[in-house]
Order: C-alpha cells, then structure tokens, then sequence
C-alpha cells in the first residue's frame, strides 16, 4: 500500500519551503556570489551554505542562473524605486543629481552583497530574455541620471556637456566603488558620493 507521502510513482516528494526561507536560500546564494564570484560558486555550495539538500535547492531553482536573476531582478527594481524616490522635485539640477549620487550609494552600502556580486555578473545569464530586461532597467537608471542633467545643461546651469558622457562619468564612479570601498573603515559610501558631487561641479582646479 502506497504511503500517504508518497507520489503517484511511489517516490517520497521533495519538501517544499514557506517564502521567507525561499528569501534565505537566495540570500545564501547572493553572499556566495559576492565572496566567491559567480563561476565558481556552485548549486552544492549554496545548498551546504543554507544547510539544504541538492534536491530541495533544485526543487525550487532550476539552476544558479536563476538564483542569480531572481535576485539581481530584485536588486535593480529596488535600485531604481529608492533613487527616484529620492530626487526632489523642486531645486538645482545640481541638487538633484546630487541627490542621484548619494541614493545610489546609500543603496548599493545597505545592499553590499547585491552590488559586488550584480557588478561581478552581470553578463552571465543565458536566458536572453531575462538579461535583457536587466538591460532595460539599467537603462531606465542612466536614462533618468542623463535627463536630469540635460536639464541643467538646458537650463545654463551646467556648461554646454554631453549628458550622456557625464552621466557614465557618475556612474563609473558610484558603480565601481565597490572594488576599493570598506563600510568600516573612513567615509561612509554617502559621504564619498557627496565629494565626488563636490568634483563634478566645482572641479578640481582652484577657482
């Protein structure tokens, strides 16, 4: 007689888990990515880290590329809903993309793991589909940071740039921090973000 946890087949089914340890896996899975890289971590580390069989892991994830595009779609929604929450709509297009710069680096501090391991793969997904809706929104990101500072240019608050230019040149700046940035040691990653504001529109020479 077939046992009542049993299936059809007479296989014992794979367990399933509540969304909040769904959460875990995937953030067992992000610090892994970020401390390991995104190659060399494996769907056995993950399942060891969060103290789950292989069979469960694969239960509810087909392959690491979805774990890593689970959470990288979450990071970059996240992103992009904190930073234009952030951008007052009223003042300076100084201010505003003042206010760009500092969200963003407050939200990649708070999201550390998210960040390294987002900037260290972020053109390892194979499904086409999904790499290209990340595209999208990092689109949407740099879109947004070039219209406000074309409005300055516009404006004849900023010099006559190219908004595409100066908003990578922010951009390579806040994205890349994470290559040399430690939270314990010296200024904070909004601190950082407002010098470098302070260097785009002063300058580095003496006036």
């Amino acid at each position: 007689m077939k046992r009542m946890d049993e299936q059809s087949d007479g296989t014992r089914p794979v367990e399933t888990l509540p969304g909040g340890r769904i959460q875990e896996l995937l953030s067992v899975g992000l610090k892994l990515f970020a401390e390991k890289g995104f190659e060399a971590t494996t769907m056995r580390d993950i399942a060891k880290a969060a103290g789950v069989s292989k069979a469960l892991l694969y239960h509810h994830f087909a392959s690491k590329d979805e774990i890593y595009a689970r959470i990288y779609s979450s990071a970059t929604r996240d992103l992009n809903a904190h930073v234009f929450a952030k951008i007052p709509e009223t003042g300076s297009s100084a201010d505003k993309v003042r206010a760009f710069m500092i969200a963003a680096a407050s939200f990649f501090a708070e999201n550390r793991s998210a960040w390294i391991a987002a900037s260290n793969a972020f053109w390892s997904d194979p499904d086409r589909e999904r790499l290209e809706s990340r595209i999208e929104r990092r689109q949407q990101f740099e879109i947004f940071l070039r219209d406000l500072i074309r409005e300055g240019v516009e404006a004849g608050e900023f010099g006559d740039i190219d908004p595409a230019v100066a908003g990578r040149l922010v951009l390579s700046g806040i994205n890349w921090m994470h290559r040399w940035f430690d939270p314990e040691k010296g200024l904070s990653a909004e601190e950082i973000a407002g010098q470098y504001a302070d260097i785009l529109m002063g300058g580095l020479v003496r006036r």
